[in-house]
């Protein structure tokens, strides 16, 4: 029995093991392969990663620290162990990234005339640029804030960039003449600028002032390519705004807070407002972290210390720019250098799915098997679009967990209500980081006619599905999209996800249930093909993995294989232990989070794991097994972690169709082959594969292709059919039924 698995030393913390991942990113800045705007990409991607990470994990075990909390986690560390590794391990991380953005990402640059300058590096056109830019754009804008008797320490809002300032009275500054008429402030700095002591004289000053985030990070020059931070130059004319006073030093600082919602159950009687009171909250959550520039006066760091009450473990002084996510913005505003970018392909469109073909007919022929990016987002925007005005739709029903700003699918989901069909929405509004977007999106939709749910009281609602009922010729027939990832036409450009069309009566009805247990009180006493969590999905796994160890046990092959984001829960972990000491093959693919270890000697190396990390971010969710020639392929919204097993709503689904239950495992199979920009986890760290003599091999340029080969093969088909009508025609009126499939229908068949 696997219970002899639980012991702490078999499992890695969940919060270190993150940073390892994180780590794994920044593994792609410096990888001389990716194009050098795309290494420098990523290198801003760690920054906004740990940002994260901090307001949401690490505010988490403040908290349980500060509550006193002892019980430990799978590994055996109680919170404030946890707070003390992390903040050491994260240290660490800190100096490597500086290090690669100093010695690798900007010289590099350079050498392509790609120049991010200091003050000091400017020439005389450039200087005369900022000075105007900051009197004519900056100036007008900023608000310099004391700190003194009667003005209290200003709040510092979470990851604003800001500038602190020490000053002195400048005793050659001109004093206001005596018979100028002067009010309120003015007349208080008349009386300062009055002769005093010399002990006033020498007094020190501390005042902040916050860098604008209406302006971009980097400022562009005059020149082809260069630019300057715009916090440098607020630095460089600080004088402006203090006049009469010497700036005797500045420095640049960041703080990020706890920015977690925590809405109670009792708060769901009125979700909407609930989080709009805690979004308000959540604003003023406390410090996790100071950034601040390494060489920053010891004077304005303890005034920084002192009045953000941080701890020292919490301050990271940085040997460059604070807050590396401009990195992010760098490639867009470079001109040229296409050579310094991944080359953009276009994602392919199966003709079957677009808008110049019936999709309900084309789903009742067959199920169809997505993978974004390289399959087009718009197949899955055309079925919402079509249910929308297509007559024979009378319903809509979907779960919206996070959408883009500008959604499409929301626009189509109002109209189809304003056409005066039924639509329900599940709207999430407790999305991480999207509360706002999703709240502002809720209202939205009730104000255009869609009924807006928000779920079950105490669970999120993380499952992508969209039922369409629509009334056929031979009756009413219910159409689905099942994906992993969310409704989002933005994300799904770089997010890897899958998903399902189908007409499946079985899945239909556990859908109508799904929906009605999500927007009444219903509660399904079983469901045919569909696994819903809380509780069924973990339920679901651990048969399947009982089923493969009875099969190991008998002495028949046995495999499992799972993608996933994340692993972390305890009793799953230990049962794929158990599995693999009984003789289960098992292969997994995890991007984040792995909190098992593979060099247990009662595992006889059973258990391999990878992790891709690369162009795209690994989000699809895939379970396989195999065992005595028999084989089952799942792919579901939840990863095996804890909260979506056991409080969240979930969906797991089998892909059955012979084609795209085909394609499903090959898509596995071409990723588990990745000796490029897959790592291997040996005990409890991965490390990149040493290829030998076998030929590189990346995944996810190895589906790009694809694409485009696809995206050839279709245009070429179209071309024949614009040339040759009357060939196409003739044939059809001579030739009996072929059955001929489009190589665009045949996809999922894989090559």
């Amino acid at each position: 029995m696997y219970k002899d698995f639980y012991k702490p030393e078999n499992y890695v913390n969940r919060e270190l093991s993150w940073i390892d991942f994180n780590g794994r990113v920044l593994g792609e800045a410096t990888d001389m392969d990716n194009p050098l705007l795309e290494r420098a990409n990523f290198l801003g991607i760690t920054q906004s990663n740990v940002d994260e990470f901090f307001m949401v994990r690490v505010a988490s075990l403040h908290k349980l620290a500060a509550a006193n909390v002892t019980s430990t986690d799978a590994s055996g560390l109680t919170p404030e162990e946890q707070l003390n590794a992390v903040n050491r391990k994260e240290h660490r991380m800190v100096e490597q990234r500086y290090e690669i953005y100093n010695q690798q990402i900007i010289p590099q640059l350079a050498a392509q005339k790609i120049n991010l300058l200091h003050i000091k590096e400017l020439s005389t056109k450039q200087y005369e640029f900022i000075h105007r830019y900051f009197n004519d754009e900056l100036m007008p804008v900023l608000t310099p804030m004391a700190d003194d008797s009667s003005r209290p320490f200003p709040f510092i809002s979470n990851s604003s960039l800001n500038i602190a300032v020490q000053l002195r009275r400048d005793p050659h500054a001109k004093t206001p003449l005596k018979h100028e008429t002067l009010e309120g402030d003015q007349e208080v700095e008349r009386k300062q600028a009055e002769p005093h002591d010399d002990r006033q004289e020498s007094d020190i000053k501390f005042a902040t002032v916050r860098v604008p985030d209406i302006y971009k990070r980097l400022v562009r020059l005059p020149g082809e390519n260069n630019f300057i931070l715009i916090d440098e130059v607020v630095k460089e004319f600080l004088n402006f705004l203090f006049p009469g006073y010497q700036i005797m030093a500045s420095a640049t600082y960041r703080v990020m807070r706890d920015m977690d919602l925590d809405v109670a159950d009792e708060d769901t009687s009125d979700l909407l407002r609930a989080v709009k009171h805690q979004l308000r909250e959540r604003e003023h959550g406390q410090v996790m972290r100071l950034e601040v520039e390494h060489d920053i006066a010891d004077w304005l760091e303890d005034q920084l210390v002192d009045n953000l009450h941080v701890s020292e473990r919490s301050i990271y002084r940085v040997d460059g720019p604070v807050d590396l996510t401009f990195l992010k913005k760098l490639a867009g505003m470079v001109d040229g250098h296409d050579d310094l970018r991944f080359k953009p392909f276009k994602p392919y469109l199966n003709p079957a799915l677009d808008m110049e073909h019936n999709i309900f007919k084309s789903i009742r022929q067959r199920d169809y098997l997505v993978q974004h990016p390289y399959d087009n987002f718009d197949a899955v925007v055309n079925f919402i679009h079509q249910a929308a005005t297509d007559p024979a739709v009378l319903a809509i029903k979907m779960t919206l967990y996070r959408v883009s700003g500008n959604s499409p699918i929301i626009k189509y989901l109002g109209m189809a209500a304003q056409c005066g069909k039924q639509v329900t929405v599940l709207v999430e509004v407790k999305a991480r980081f999207d509360e706002q977007n999703n709240v502002r999106w809720a209202q939205r939709l009730e104000q255009m006619g869609c009924h807006v749910i928000y779920g079950l009281v105490g669970l999120k609602t993380h499952c992508k599905v969209a039922l369409v009922i629509r009334r056929d010729e031979d009756g009413l027939r219910r159409y689905m999209h099942l994906g992993t990832g969310n409704y989002n036409d933005v994300t799904a450009h770089f997010y890897t996800d899958m998903g399902m069309f189908t007409c499946d009566h079985e899945l239909g009805v556990d859908m109508t249930n799904l929906f009605n247990m999500l927007s009444g009180f219903a509660r399904p006493p079983y469901f045919y093909k569909l696994r819903v969590s809380p509780d069924g999905i973990r339920d679901f796994i651990n048969e399947k993995i009982d089923d493969q160890i009875k099969v190991a046990k008998s002495g028949g092959p046995a495999l499992i294989r799972m993608k996933m984001n994340s692993l972390s829960d305890k009793q799953i972990i230990a049962h794929l232990y158990d599995a693999a000491a009984n003789g289960v093959k098992v292969q997994l693919l995890v991007r984040g989070i792995t909190c098992l270890r593979n060099d247990l000697p009662e595992l006889h190396d059973n258990i391999k794991v990878h992790s891709i990390v690369g162009r795209f971010l690994e989000h699809s969710r895939i379970y396989y097994f195999a065992s005595n020639g028999h084989e089952e392929i799942y792919l579901a919204s939840a990863d095996m972690m804890t909260r979506n097993l056991n409080r969240r709503v979930e969906e797991l689904y089998p892909v059955t169709q012979a084609d795209t239950k085909a394609r499903a495992i090959q898509i596995f199979n071409i990723m588990w082959k990745d000796n490029v920009k897959s790592r291997i986890l040996v005990g409890d760290r991965y490390e990149r594969i040493d290829r030998g003599d076998d030929v590189p091999f990346n995944s996810q340029e190895y589906f790009v292709h694809e694409a485009v080969e696809l995206n050839r093969e279709n245009s070429h088909q179209q071309k024949a059919r614009r040339h040759f009508p009357t060939v196409f025609e003739t044939l059809s009126k001579h030739v009996p039924v072929l059955h001929l499939k489009e190589r665009g229908d045949d996809h999922d068949e894989s090559k």
